[in-house]
């Protein structure tokens, strides 16, 4: 059989790209989540 060989694909651009999708997240949902307690409060 063939020996098994770990792949050494450079995943920097993969990880910069996630980490910038979960800032993105983490602020929308922060927003979001600002805008609910101010629909909360002032909405009549």
């Amino acid at each position: 059989m063939a020996e098994h060989k770990h792949g050494s694909m450079d995943y920097s651009v993969q990880e910069k790209t996630y980490a910038g999708f979960m800032t993105f997240v983490t602020r929308v949902t922060i927003a979001l989540v600002v805008f609910a307690l101010f629909l909360a409060v002032f909405a009549t």
